[in-house]
């Protein structure tokens, strides 16, 4: 199976501006990002995607591959989508955050892998247990509930399921996707629905049209760069990963 790993990257945040070239431990992120999704075994090629000419030429410096796309697409979907339309070769695309310094080769090969078990499946993702009580009540964590077989009943950003009963584990949903190529090309081009509009949460659109996404867990624990904090306590993890 021919695996894409995309890396979406824009220069606009609104909390941390100009946040892919934040330096971790003496690289830019969205090559600390780049570098990691690279080392995934399953991976056939890892390629940054961006709206910005100064994160393309960081990466190109850094020994990547990275391609210029539309500043103009209202989702990170279709930011990908325009990257797939040029890569008709590929079978399978993993969508991989440009704020995901610390994410697992591992896990982006165990996505890949769940396609090559299953002919049928065109959409994947990634789910954590939360152990934190004020975590799993932050609207800006989304929870996942999923069926007997593992996929994805709905997404929320309430908490879910609601403990009337406790002893019921709660899962973070993780920001990690893969997709069939043939298949994220139609669901870029799906309207928005109506939960979808709701909750502010894309995946929805795949599950009211009547998608499965086949939800993995994963024992990773992820910090994600959102704000200024989350960078320092990500560098001081580097930090520590190049003393050990």
């Amino acid at each position: 199976m021919n695996v894409l790993c995309v890396i979406p990257a824009r220069y606009a945040s609104t909390r941390l501006p100009g946040k892919p070239l934040k330096d971790i431990a003496g690289k830019p992120m969205i090559c600390r990002v780049y570098d990691r999704a690279s080392q995934a075994k399953r991976v056939s090629a890892a390629l940054v995607a961006t709206d910005d000419e100064r994160i393309l030429e960081a990466v190109v410096q850094n020994g990547g591959r990275a391609v210029m796309t539309r500043r103009d697409h209202p989702t990170g979907t279709d930011r990908l989508a325009e990257v797939a339309e040029k890569y008709p070769e590929v079978d399978l695309i993993i969508n991989v955050q440009g704020d995901e310094p610390l994410i697992e080769p591992a896990l982006i090969d165990e996505l890949a892998a769940a396609f090559a078990d299953d002919a049928d499946l065109q959409m994947a993702t990634v789910c954590t247990e939360i152990t934190d009580e004020e975590e799993a009540k932050n609207p800006n964590n989304v929870k996942v509930v999923m069926d007997k077989k593992g996929y994805a009943l709905y997404f929320s950003r309430s908490l879910l399921p609601y403990p009337r009963h406790t002893g019921t584990p709660v899962y973070k949903h993780i920001g990690i996707y893969a997709y069939k190529r043939d298949f994220l090309l139609q669901y870029a081009k799906m309207a928005e629905t109506p939960l979808e509009h709701a909750e502010s949460l894309e995946q929805l659109r795949a599950l009211e049209n009547g998608y499965r996404i086949k939800v993995i867990k994963t024992p990773y624990r992820f910090v994600g760069v959102d704000t200024a904090e989350d960078l320092a306590k990500v560098n001081e993890i580097y930090r520590q990963m190049t003393q050990a």
